[in-house]
């Protein structure tokens, strides 16, 4: 079941990737819409990562013992 989740979410990256580059050469509104959709995430997700890595850089030192 969770690889089934998982093929889901590739489709639906895949997808939002495709409509990006057919929004960038002028695709119908849809597909436009669709691609701000995607940027949208991806700016979520960039944003999440980067302060998680923050708020767990303190706690993960590296002794080198």
């Amino acid at each position: 079941m969770a690889v089934l989740a998982l093929v889901g979410v590739l489709v639906l990256v895949v997808g939002g990737c495709v409509c990006v580059v057919w929004a960038s050469r002028g695709g119908p509104r849809w597909v436009r819409i669709v691609a701000q959709v995607t940027m949208g995430l991806g700016e979520v997700v960039r944003v999440m990562a980067r302060s998680g890595r923050k708020s767990g850089s303190g706690s993960n030192s590296d002794s080198g013992d």
